[in-house]
């Protein structure tokens, strides 16, 4: 049930990602909003996401990898965003609730 949920919640970040927008869910509701904050662009490694952001604040066990079909998914979180991988590839980032920072907020300095 987790995976089906993790990869749905993946899927509708990578299709946002294309419109640099972000998908959250708040009170159980999927909400889109822009985002500048800096992130893992799709296709990174671990160790060239580590050189460039540094050591995650968490690193998360692995789920899935129990078949081709069901590869390893690995979370990682970072101040404002977590970043997820498929073997030690980046499949997707996103950033996380409070932490969020939009056109509006960077317009108007908060």
């Amino acid at each position: 049930m987790q995976t089906r949920i993790l990869a749905a919640v993946l899927c509708g970040c990578a299709l946002a990602s294309a419109a640099i927008a972000e998908t959250i869910v708040v009170d159980e509701q999927v909400q889109v909003r822009d985002s500048q904050l800096q992130r893992p662009k799709r296709g990174l490694t671990m160790d060239q996401v580590e050189k460039q952001f540094g050591a995650p604040s968490t690193r998360h066990a692995a789920v899935g990898g129990s078949s081709q079909q069901q590869p390893p998914i690995t979370r990682w979180d970072y101040s404002g965003f977590s970043v997820f991988f498929e073997h030690d590839r980046v499949i997707d980032s996103v950033v996380v609730g409070g932490s969020m920072v939009t056109e509006s907020s960077v317009a108007s300095g908060t």
